[in-house]
């Protein structure tokens, strides 16, 4: 008798870690990246050159990738709970918190070499980034609407963008007055009220994909006692969700009107209400699909904003 070997079916290490980072749902690192380019673009006044264009992109990547790993690690008690996060690789052991928390280590630090080539502004702001960064997978204890300190950190490169490009030369030369070093005014300076406001219109964004996102785990939250935006709003979720989009879009435009092209923005604007139209109708039952679907799709209006925020400043 000859003895046949059976294939291992475990996956390789690689593919775990690609696994722990979502490489393969992309719509999570799109949800950070259309709002942070559309600001680079404002703050800009159209195109913004393709060493910031790569910064942000690259940067958003892997700053995604690592809120992830510190995500997973965080709630890895609780996702063993929850039947969509069961087989996370942190959660189901497969891989260990030290070795998460090290490759998170690893990507936050090529992202923070991306910010080193912009300017000293915008390598101070990038510390409040990932001090927001660390702080929200904790809220989710503590905080009713977790979701809105998510809205701030994933809206965080709006304030970046605009340190980027207005806070002076590559590596802060020029933000350095007189040699006594960076001033706390200097910092605050660079990053102007058009970008908290958009910020805080972006956090609007947020408060609806990611509520609908909530809606997937509703059942499963309330068991182990999570804290969410879905579980907070009640009945009310649906409409607080139309309510959200629709003061994004709001925000946006008052901000935005006159520095875009009006009939692009407008055409814009008609066809992200077209989306969130559809939004309602997916997660009007409340299924667990149709919110899941209606989360993934905000990509789309993400981007759709930033095509008229580039195709604005071009034509205005």
């Amino acid at each position: 008798m000859s003895s046949v070997t059976t294939p291992s079916t475990q996956p390789s290490r690689w593919s775990l870690y690609l696994d722990l980072i979502r490489w393969n749902r992309p719509a999570g690192w799109l949800l950070l990246l259309w709002p942070s380019l559309s600001a680079l673009w404002v703050a800009a006044g159209g195109w913004p050159g393709w060493h910031l264009l790569a910064v942000f992109v690259l940067g958003t990547i892997l700053m995604r990738s690592a809120g992830c790993c510190v995500n997973d690690v965080a709630d890895r008690d609780f996702d063993r709970h929850v039947k969509r996060t069961a087989q996370r690789p942190v959660t189901s052991g497969k891989v260990s918190v030290k070795e998460a928390l090290a490759l998170g280590a690893v990507l936050a630090l090529l992202a923070f070499g991306l910010v080193l080539t912009t300017n000293a502004v915008t390598i101070a702001w990038s510390f409040a980034a990932l001090a927001v960064t660390l702080i929200y997978p904790y809220a989710k204890r503590y905080v009713a609407m977790p979701q809105a300190v998510l809205g701030v950190a994933f809206s965080f490169g709006i304030p970046m963008a605009f340190a980027a490009v207005q806070g002076g030369d590559a590596f802060g030369f020029s933000a350095v007055q007189g040699g006594d070093g960076l001033s706390v005014s200097s910092v605050l300076g660079a990053v102007p009220w058009l970008a908290w406001a958009l910020l805080i219109g972006n956090l609007f964004w947020v408060l609806a994909y990611d509520t609908e996102y909530a809606m997937v785990d509703r059942d499963d939250d309330l068991k182990i006692g999570m804290k969410t935006s879905a579980i907070t709003l009640g009945r009310f979720d649906v409409v607080a969700i139309t309510a959200f989009y629709v003061l994004h879009l709001l925000i946006w435009t008052v901000l935005l009107i006159d520095r875009l092209h009006p009939w692009v923005w407008g055409a814009t604007l008609l066809v992200a209400a077209a989306q969130v139209v559809w939004h309602h109708r997916l997660i009007r039952e409340r299924t667990r699909e149709g919110c899941f679907r209606a989360f993934r799709l905000n990509h789309w209006l993400g981007f759709t904003v930033f095509a008229g925020v580039v195709i604005g400043h071009a034509l205005r």
